[in-house]
């Protein structure tokens, strides 16, 4: 992960994707209502820091985790005004054995899952930094949303809503070159993991529920996000969206 990222602009991923950029800001913000308080917080592939200003303010101190060299020296120039903020250079396997365990009352983890291979691994790192009855934020790429389940049954493939495989949806030639993986997952996988890990599920949100090109160019931006607000707790329920956000909590 570290390597492609080190070679990615991914800030500049983030031109012209304002409306996917604050949809996940409402689930977030959202999610965060339904925690009391928070003293520590580890956000956990965190990049250039996107989100970190929309969850530091609840807490006493947020260590941003990333592998990537090159986005924690941005992150450490456009977040510098937070004085509660520390910086990680750490993959998720090894996160653990760089900072102390059960620490946590948050554990944040945006655009990741769909790296990984076995989402396991997630939810062991989380259950080893989390205090008990801390909380994890996380967000995955789902599998059966609204569009792939009709391209799906155009084709004759009705079972596909219930075909719990994890699909990589990288090109050929992607493949070919071992370019970093990207998979979505079917929402009952990630289900049967969380509670493997001692983990329930508070709440989910469908986001980014109206990610279309002409919605997006002819209606105002805050019409969409209104829309967007309004449709994310229904539409979870259906798994709508090309993104789910998952609240969920470690029991004890």
């Amino acid at each position: 992960m570290s390597a492609f990222y080190d070679s990615y602009d991914y800030t500049s991923y983030w031109n012209g994707r304002e409306y996917e950029h604050q949809s996940e800001v409402i689930a977030l913000s959202e999610f965060l209502t339904k925690i009391k308080s928070i003293d520590r917080a580890i956000e956990v592939g965190g990049g250039y820091g996107r989100l970190v200003p929309y969850y530091i303010y609840r807490t006493k101190k947020t260590i941003l985790s990333d592998p990537s060299l090159g986005l924690l020296s941005i992150a450490k120039k456009r977040l510098s005004k937070f004085k509660n903020l520390e910086f990680l250079q750490s993959t998720l396997e090894n996160v653990n054995d760089r900072v102390k365990p059960k620490s946590f009352d948050l554990v944040l983890m945006i655009r990741v899952m769909h790296h990984l291979k076995d989402p396991g691994l997630a939810f062991s790192a989380f259950e080893k930094l989390l205090t008990p009855g801390g909380y994890a934020i996380f967000e995955f790429a789902n599998k059966i949303h609204f569009k792939n389940v009709v391209q799906h049954a155009m084709k004759g493939d009705f079972g596909f809503v219930n075909n719990r495989e994890t699909i990589d949806i990288r090109s050929k030639k992607s493949k070919k070159n071992k370019t970093i993986a990207f998979l979505n997952y079917h929402p009952g996988v990630i289900k049967d993991e969380l509670l493997k890990h001692n983990f329930e599920v508070l709440e989910m949100r469908s986001v980014s529920n109206i990610r279309s090109p002409f919605l997006k160019k002819y209606l105002p931006k805050t019409l969409l996000l209104e829309i967007e607000r309004a449709l994310q707790k229904p539409l979870s329920y259906v798994y709508f969206g090309p993104s789910i956000f998952v609240l969920a909590r470690k029991k004890g």
